[in-house]
């Protein structure tokens, strides 16, 4: 669903406000928070979507890694997760019992377990988790917290809607996209657990909104976002996909809904531009961090990150918009 039939649904909602209650409806977080006791909190998230590759294994690792991301991005540790299997019956039984070994494997990789789940017959496969995770409710990263001076890590580079629209058009196939399924199948523990250690002020992954549309998350009333977008990483085969046309849809509903909160420099490419709104698929988290831990966090992130880290950028005091992008 595109941001703006979200946001027209979620604001004729209910509130629902308890105390136990430390991340909600209320903030545009990427999972809810219920405290428990002094030192302990559940973080639940849900999260399932149609295939964006051919391979159903693939498929399955890669729905169970973007699911498991929310927990991550809030500081949190999965413990269960339940499978959510829409499934056209007519294919059989094999594909559905690869996705599933895919989805479950990547949720052993994360030290949690699969116990549970639900089906539903349909026409086109769809698949997720719901996943629960614990946190210590003093350490849990939410996306609005940056302060003037921070900067801005991004853990893996953009692009896979590009890529997936590609595939589903035959202009390339999966051995074409292998980097950005190795991406997108890495788990974000750690990169979460980095954003842990150096006490990070804000964090969110990046996902269906794209890049601009979950920074704007993060980025409060008082605050810009510079973003350097020549330090911007892209996965390989990106820039040349969407040259040829293959942005999805979903580019163009994210800048239609946000882009009012962006200021663009004037000799900044279309493409460029296309790119950033790109709705992305288990990516990376944005983490903020103060500046003396820039240095420690790309050490961190190049030697024990697969998909490395990249400093993108850096938070100030409020100027003419809530993001500013600088070549």
């Amino acid at each position: 669903m595109g941001p703006e039939d979200l946001a027209k649904i979620l604001k004729n909602l209910p509130s629902q406000q308890r105390e136990e209650i430390l991340v909600g409806l209320e903030t545009p977080d990427d999972a809810a928070v219920y405290q428990l006791d002094e030192h302990t909190a559940l973080v639940h998230t849900v999260d399932f979507f149609t295939p964006i590759v051919d391979d159903p294994y693939t498929f399955g690792q890669i729905a169970a890694t973007n699911a498991l991301s929310d927990i991550y991005a809030m500081g949190g540790r999965p413990l269960t997760a339940m499978n959510i299997l829409c499934y056209p019956c007519k294919l059989g039984t094999e594909v559905a019992v690869e996705i599933l070994k895919g989805g479950n494997d990547k949720v052993k990789e994360a030290g949690a377990m699969v116990v549970g789940g639900h089906t539903v017959e349909d026409e086109e496969p769809k698949f997720g988790l719901a996943v629960t995770g614990i946190v210590d409710p003093g350490l849990i990263l939410i996306a609005g917290g940056a302060r003037p001076g921070d900067v801005l890590l991004l853990t893996k580079p953009l692009g896979t809607g590009v890529m997936a629209t590609a595939l589903k058009a035959e202009f390339i196939g999966e051995d074409e996209m292998a980097e950005t399924i190795r991406g997108m199948t890495t788990l974000n523990r750690v990169a979460s657990e980095l954003a842990l250690e150096l006490k990070a002020s804000a964090c969110t992954d990046v996902t269906g909104f794209g890049l601009l549309g979950h920074l704007l998350n993060m980025v409060s009333h008082h605050l810009t976002c510079i973003l350097r977008v020549s330090d911007i990483p892209f996965y390989p085969g990106v820039r040349e996909m969407a040259s040829q046309g293959m942005l999805p849809a979903g580019a163009r509903n994210n800048r239609l809904y946000y882009e009012k909160n962006v200021i663009y420099p004037d000799d900044l490419d279309a493409l460029t531009i296309d790119l950033l709104w790109d709705p992305q698929t288990s990516g990376g988290l944005l983490i903020a961090l103060p500046p003396e831990s820039e240095e420690r966090a790309l050490k961190f992130l190049k030697a024990k990150n697969p998909c490395g880290g990249y400093l993108i950028g850096y938070f100030t005091e409020r100027r003419s918009a809530p993001i500013e992008i600088s070549i």
